[in-house]
């Protein structure tokens, strides 16, 4: 069993143990929910100070040009590029990640004729489920097709136009493997639509390697770009002379100063923006996502799989008979970054952690689900929390009328 000294040990050891000062975390708190919400960047409030001072309080509307404001969806997509393993001009930053799945989807099946199946998984994160609705609610012929994760291969046929599925799942954390059922889908002529919203910035991704042909993902997660922040979205350099954007904003359009009264798209990715970028979240988005730049993805990716492991090689020994049912796979190659676990009292044991300075989150209906965020997170902080959880559990404490009252967000 893992020992204290042992979690020590390796926080004493480790390369990354510095770029927890890169953040503004409370005083003793334990943050274990950057796969919901990212923490604060010490140089985001500097850089958003100086966005709001000089940029836009001295350059006025010159910034667009002088302080780089209109490439910033292409200049910041090239920085997360390395993450998702794309190339600088097939990501970029712009809308929600539910604004830029209904982009994708409109253009997929757009581009695929005759097919008029979107294939998902029922239990997908909501939001993508809603969109694709969305999305057949407004073409004749389109439905959505739900399968279990396991017959998904099996059920891809010509009627498929394109298969989206989370890369990691939002509750279990289970991950898909992502060249297998993109080469499956274009085994059977459909495309392949990746969200990444729980994977970019955790674990290694590497969307070219697979042959993926279309990706979302959301900045304010392991990005720790802020509340709200902006998506991005990805498509293959091969499609994107012939895919187009349904929202044809004024963004995408080929020469957008010149005013014209009818819509030409971008000849590349650009065709998939819309509307002005809203500048001061990329700002704080920007400042997020350089931190990746300084950190050796390999090993970050690594430490993150190792805090995992050792929550829930804890969990298993101090916590064994407390009522906690893992929901997460063991195996790190099957899962992404955060650990999951299935309790009875689950929302009040949450609420029991919380006030207790651990931050995880609940998911419904049973869900105690922790992100192990290596930017950040050590492993005696690992230690302290599993601590506390048994400490919750084996005084039943969470049992509390207090725990019970739910907020609008859980």
């Amino acid at each position: 069993m893992i020992t204290l000294d042992d979690l020590r040990a390796r926080d004493a050891t480790d390369p990354l143990r510095t770029l927890g000062d890169a953040f503004d975390l409370p005083e003793g708190v334990i943050y274990l929910d950057g796969n919901s919400l990212g923490a604060l960047p010490k140089a985001t409030k500097a850089r958003m100070s100086d966005a709001v001072a000089r940029e836009w309080g001295e350059g006025l509307v010159r910034s667009w040009n002088t302080a780089g404001w209109i490439d910033a969806p292409a200049r910041i997509g090239a920085k997360i590029a390395p993450l998702i393993g794309a190339q600088p001009n097939e990501v970029i930053v712009t809308d929600s990640t539910s604004v830029n799945l209904f982009k994708l989807l409109e253009a997929a099946l757009a581009a695929q004729p005759g097919r008029r199946v979107i294939l998902s998984e029922p239990g997908n994160f909501p939001t993508d489920l809603y969109v694709a609705q969305g999305v057949a609610a407004m073409l004749p012929g389109v439905e959505v097709r739900t399968v279990a994760r396991d017959q998904i291969i099996d059920a891809i046929d010509d009627s498929v136009a394109v298969v989206m599925l989370t890369h990691v799942h939002y509750r279990t954390g289970e991950r898909f493997d992502m060249a297998a059922l993109t080469k499956a889908a274009h085994d059977a002529g459909a495309l392949a639509l990746w969200d990444l919203s729980h994977s970019v910035g955790a674990i290694a991704v590497d969307l070219n390697g697979a042959g993926a042909d279309l990706a979302v993902g959301c900045g304010y997660k392991y990005l720790n770009g802020g509340p709200g922040a902006p998506a991005f979205l990805f498509v293959a350099e091969r499609h994107q002379a012939h895919m187009r954007s349904a929202l044809s904003g004024w963004m995408g359009h080929a020469t957008p100063f010149a005013f014209g009264d009818y819509y030409a798209p971008a000849p590349d990715l650009r065709r998939f923006l819309c509307g002005t970028p809203p500048i001061l979240s990329m700002t704080a988005l920007e400042a997020g996502v350089e931190l990746f730049l300084t950190a050796d993805h390999e090993a970050l990716f690594a430490k993150g799989q190792a805090l995992c492991s050792a929550f829930i090689d804890l969990v298993d020994h101090r916590c064994e008979g407390l009522g906690l049912i893992l929901a997460t796979p063991r195996d790190p190659a099957s899962r992404g970054s955060h650990v999951s676990f299935v309790h009875e009292g689950g929302f009040a044991a949450m609420q029991a952690l919380i006030a207790r300075g651990v931050i995880g989150d609940f998911r419904a209906p049973d869900i105690l689900r922790f992100g192990l965020t290596p930017l950040y997170v050590g492993f005696e902080d690992v230690w302290n929390a599993v601590e506390i959880l048994r400490d919750i559990l084996a005084t039943r404490s969470w049992d509390d009328p207090r725990y019970r009252t739910t907020a609008a967000v859980t």
